[in-house]
């Protein structure tokens, strides 16, 4: 029994090597019209591939139609401009984020003289207290989830949230004692 299952999948390989070395081209043509790169391109054949391996399952894992394949890649193809589209937008948001020459803060607060002093003094503090700040305040995270992005314990990350904290506090008081100061 063993030897049928054996030569069965034996048989169904050689049938999908076949049907790609016939094929295989001709859908990284088409993958390419999706993609900037080669190998974004094959990373698209290889996952409509696999759907269709999934796919033909019921099938007695036969080769798929061409038809079908050239419309799963195309399927895979609009994900990935999904995909890559929400990446750009959330690398550009980053971005914007680190730019400290535009407006981040809340916009109603930016004539708010507190606000920009504020703004200029966390562009002051060092990367590590500062990255802290931005991802729990405006990004809205948790202590354990700034841990597991930057690979510190939830107690380095808190600490330095509070490091960062103390400092901004610090430097506000000592900025609006000099004001009150010359008043």
């Amino acid at each position: 029994m063993g030897g049928i299952i054996l030569k069965m999948a034996s048989c169904v390989a050689e049938n999908w090597k076949g049907w790609l070395a016939e094929h295989g081209s001709k859908l990284l043509l088409f993958a390419r019209s999706w993609c900037q790169s080669r190998q974004d391109a094959e990373d698209l054949v290889q996952e409509a591939v696999l759907k269709m391996w999934h796919h033909q399952a019921d099938r007695g894992h036969l080769p798929p139609d061409l038809p079908l394949v050239f419309s799963t890649i195309r399927f895979c193809g609009l994900n990935f401009h999904r995909s890559e589209r929400r990446r750009k937008k959330r690398e550009e948001s980053v971005t914007y984020l680190n730019d400290f020459q535009d407006m981040w803060l809340d916009p109603v607060l930016e004539d708010d003289e507190d606000a920009l002093l504020l703004r200029e003094k966390i562009k002051d503090l060092s990367p590590k207290l500062r990255e802290v700040v931005i991802m729990k305040f405006w990004g809205g995270l948790t202590f354990q989830q700034i841990a597991e992005t930057l690979a510190i314990s939830p107690n380095t990350a808190a600490s330095r949230y509070r490091y960062a904290l103390e400092q901004l506090a610090q430097e506000l008081r000592g900025i609006k004692e000099d004001r009150h100061a010359q008043a």
